[in-house]
């Protein structure tokens, strides 16, 4: 809606007043003219995607103008496409509509819609000509894409230098797509297909551990080259059962790769029966400590990340040549949860520099300082990182005793250059998507109008997504800027009646639903993840009813938690039963939320452990990165709702056992 603002006209200049008046009603009439035809549009383009046939009289003259038009052509060209299908091989007019589409839109993002479906169209009815006509203005391609636009040349003659690129589809360490079998088909037909290829596919589906693969590939191989590939995927299979009977034959030949890869596996799978197989497997094979220092590492890792005793012993048998980032890593994380400081100082200090100089790194060099009497230096450590803003800083404040400020680094933004944006036809296009709440077409509108734009357009980029309420996109683009600071920017807070709630209902902390919300869904509301969990804060529709039920309110459906009057409560109910359950401890609770109660459950210590100890052993990347990234952003919102600083030292508590 436009607001007005009625001044008064001097008794000079009535004219031009005259003329402001007049130009802000004809902007207001023209705003009012873009609701409804946007109004029109969301109407049309819902009934072009149930099939529905256009009007009879066609579109209005308001609807044919209207930004996302195309859009609406593209739906009813998606659904006409489909419906040829199966259909006569000849031209149809389905053809003919998305060629003009194309000749028109092809370089468009509305472009891709159409051309992928008429793609699979003329694959589907074998138009193998059209279809590389076609394919030609592809953007971006997948594997059935791909193998289809061979299976074209194949067909239609072109078979030069298809052999190079039919045998990179063939060399996937995975199930290749349906659509490849035909050009799979035509390399055996050929004679392309031997046995060399057959096996070199086989041993990368072995490197993946796609064992069954790897056993369809081998039965077409003569039996001695099929057989090292049998036992390197009963290695993979039954890991434990395997290893044990290379004990018991020591004379039998496996593959070197083959065996470490099945002593990998008992490593994650049972640590503990690896642990007890190590020096007899050493022993029966007769390595010495370079030759053994591989399945050190392997079965070092595979007790850290379990939290079993004895990693640090394997750590120890690993030889300089045999680490990477993970072994570092880890191999601080075992000294951490044994509680040795003079081995976490060792193994910090024997990383290479760039691993070393991160900020978490330095910080628990810092906690072994402290731990082991060097006050100074953990002191001068622990400043050094305060300026960094992150999980580590705020545990550095703490330790210092010293309480915490984000350090704000407000951008200035070109407001006129944000203006000029706003009418460039691709951000126009995807700011209608979003009213039109098509957000899926939105982000490739966004970053078509991205790919022209100098730094200082870019910059301007993100204040005019903020304007939006855009936010996902707004601190998107701001990240690719390498602008991590600006955090009235970064940290919004759109849905304050929502928020304020879901808090008042179950008393958790505004702060910490909204952490949660920028974490799990970076404010989009009809955002579902690949598992299926769906809004603010990301609940799977199972969980949500469940929740639902307890609180006796009625079952949610997916379209419902899209709302943030119906997902935050549920969110924040689920994450509050969360930390009740865990005894009050919320960084356990948020790893529940994250990874499910069950593993945070498990992961828990048989003694009671310093909270950052236990994070940081958290065996998940992504579940660990979670919950230091939630603690975090609750500590800017805190700060952006009271501007005070603050006080860290609530952060060095100790995770307890579980309960019982």
């Amino acid at each position: 809606m436009v607001r007005i603002r009625i001044t008064m006209c001097p008794v000079t200049g009535r004219h031009a007043c005259a003329l402001v008046l007049a130009l802000l009603s004809l902007g207001a009439r023209a705003a009012d003219s873009q609701s409804a035809a946007r109004e029109a549009f969301v109407a049309a383009h819902r009934e072009a995607v149930a099939g529905l046939p256009a009007p009879d009289g066609g579109d209005g003259e308001a609807l044919r103008q209207y930004p996302l038009y195309p859009y609406l052509q593209a739906a009813r060209l998606e659904h006409a496409l489909r419906g040829a299908t199966g259909a006569a091989a000849g031209e149809l007019p389905a053809d003919t509509e998305a060629r003009r589409f194309l000749a028109e839109f092809g370089a468009e993002p509305v472009g891709r819609i159409v051309r992928a479906a008429w793609l699979a169209s003329l694959a589907e009815r074998s138009r193998w000509r059209e279809f590389l006509d076609a394919y030609e203005g592809a953007s971006s391609t997948g594997q059935t894409l791909r193998c289809q636009a061979l299976t074209a040349r194949i067909r239609l003659s072109q078979a030069a230098a298809v052999a190079d690129d039919a045998i990179r589809e063939w060399l996937t360490p995975a199930s290749a797509e349906d659509a490849c079998d035909p050009v799979f088909e035509w390399m055996r037909a050929e004679g392309i297909l031997d046995a060399a290829l057959i096996e070199r596919r086989a041993r990368l589906a072995l490197a993946g551990g796609e064992s069954r693969l790897a056993r369809w590939l081998a039965k077409s191989l003569p039996e001695d080259d099929a057989r090292p590939l049998r036992d390197w995927a009963t290695l993979i299979e039954q890991p434990q059962a395997a290893i044990d009977a290379l004990i018991r034959s020591p004379d039998v030949a496996v593959e070197a790769e083959a065996m470490l890869a099945g002593w990998t596996r008992l490593s994650r799978r049972n640590p503990d029966a690896a642990r007890d197989r190590y020096d007899a497997l050493v022993a029966a094979r007769g390595f010495d400590l370079e030759a053994a220092s591989p399945y050190a590492r392997a079965l070092a890792l595979g007790l850290a990340w379990s939290r079993k005793p004895g990693a640090l012993r394997y750590f120890a048998l690993t030889k300089p040549a045999d680490y990477d980032d993970l072994a570092y890593e880890w191999r601080v994380r075992a000294a951490l949860w044994a509680g040795n400081w003079t081995e976490v100082a060792a193994a910090v200090e024997s990383m290479p520099p760039p691993l070393r100089d991160e900020s978490r790194w330095r910080y628990w060099l810092a906690r072994a300082a402290e731990a082991t009497g060097q006050r100074e230096r953990s002191l001068a450590l622990y400043s050094s990182l305060i300026p960094t803003d992150n999980w580590y800083a705020v545990l550095a404040a703490a330790r210092a005793g010293k309480r915490f400020s984000p350090h704000d680094r407000p951008i200035g933004f070109d407001r006129a250059r944000v203006a000029e944006l706003e009418h460039l036809p691709p951000f126009l296009r995807a700011r209608e998507l979003l009213h039109a709440g098509l957000y899926r077409f939105a982000p490739a509108e966004w970053r078509e109008g991205m790919a022209g734009l100098d730094a200082s357009g870019k910059l301007a980029a993100i204040a005019m997504a903020s304007d939006w309420g855009w936010h996902f996109q707004s601190i998107a683009t701001a990240a690719e800027q390498r602008i991590f600071d600006d955090y009235a920017l970064l940290y919004p807070r759109p849905f304050d009646p929502e928020v304020a709630a879901a808090a008042g209902a179950t008393g958790l902390p505004q702060t910490l639903i909204y952490a949660v919300i920028r974490q799990e869904s970076l404010y989009q509301p009809y955002a579902i993840s690949s598992a299926g969990a769906v809004g603010l804060m990301q609940l799977l529709p199972s969980t949500a009813k469940r929740v639902a039920r307890t609180l006796r309110q009625p079952r949610p459906g997916t379209e419902d938690l899209k709302s943030a009057g119906t997902n935050l409560p549920l969110g924040a109910a689920y994450l509050a039963g969360l930390i009740e359950q865990f005894g009050g401890q919320v960084v356990v609770a948020l790893a529940g939320y994250n990874a499910g109660p069950a593993a945070a459950r498990r992961w828990l210590p048989d003694q009671s452990l310093a909270m950052d100890i236990w994070v940081e052993n958290i065996p998940f990347n992504e579940t660990r990165a979670y919950v230091q990234r939630i603690m975090w952003h609750s500590v800017v919102f805190e700060w952006r709702a009271d501007g005070e600083p603050e006080d860290a030292s609530a952060w060095l508590v100790k995770v307890s056992p579980p309960a019982g």
